[in-house]
């Protein structure tokens, strides 16, 4: 259908076509793959609110797809990990560029610790990012996580599993991943804009001759120095 003629007069970056993606958004952060920026508004990861990745099995890759992201963060910024289910890879992530002196992980004995955790993280205003890792949590904890991010002006990568999908979220952005012989599988369930019209195989590399991913390790294993453990709740 195309606009009407008072609609198509007005001045451009005055109405954003459903149609369309939203490129007069604020700039995103390059997510590292040509392929996923093309498909997101702002062609790159949201600077802020909720980012929900979708995960049934840990260690397919959903790690390396925010790597360029890390990478970036600079030597006065954290990157503030939440109730990771395994232990982050130290020798792999810092072969990538991550700086891992400025990447905490917080233990969480429970979800409730965990939500708190994460907002505490992002009210700190000291982070380039936060990841977290919370299986239950309902609309109203969401939400509030939503706002905490959008306050702090800092991206939250919330990993859910993939039943999250039938629920409700206030999420600016929602990708379903899987493993993919070629890399790694990427459905983008929610966008500003018209649905994606198909999924994505984004190619992964592996770090330093390494056959597995960045938290594909055993508690045992060489982790990152860093630890904090939240009891909240």
């Amino acid at each position: 259908m195309s606009a009407s003629p008072a609609l198509a007069a007005l001045p451009p970056g005055l109405v954003w076509r459903a149609d369309r993606l939203a490129r007069d958004v604020t700039p995103g952060e390059p997510t590292g793959f040509k392929a996923l920026d093309d498909e997101l508004p702002g062609a790159g990861w949201p600077r802020e609110g909720i980012v929900e990745l979708l995960v049934a099995t840990p260690g397919i890759g959903e790690i390396e797809l925010l790597l360029p992201l890390l990478a970036r963060a600079g030597v006065d910024r954290l990157v503030v990990w939440v109730a990771p289910p395994r232990l982050p890879y130290a020798p792999s992530l810092a072969h990538s560029g991550v700086p891992l002196e400025r990447m905490p992980v917080v233990v969480a004995q429970n979800a409730a610790a965990a939500i708190w955790a994460t907002r505490q993280a992002l009210a700190s205003g000291a982070c380039h990012a936060v990841l977290a890792w919370i299986e239950r949590i309902d609309m109203a904890a969401l939400r509030r996580l939503q706002l905490a991010a959008e306050e702090a002006a800092t991206p939250l990568f919330l990993y859910r599993p993939p039943q999250a999908a039938r629920q409700s979220s206030p999420a600016v952005l929602r990708l379903a991943l899987a493993g993919h012989r070629a890399g790694l599988h990427v459905d983008i369930l929610k966008r500003r804009g018209p649905p994606a019209s198909a999924p994505l195989i984004l190619p992964l590399t592996r770090s330093i001759g390494e056959p597995a991913h960045a938290v594909d390790r055993p508690a045992s294993a060489r982790a990152v120095p860093a630890g904090i453990h939240a009891r909240h709740g």
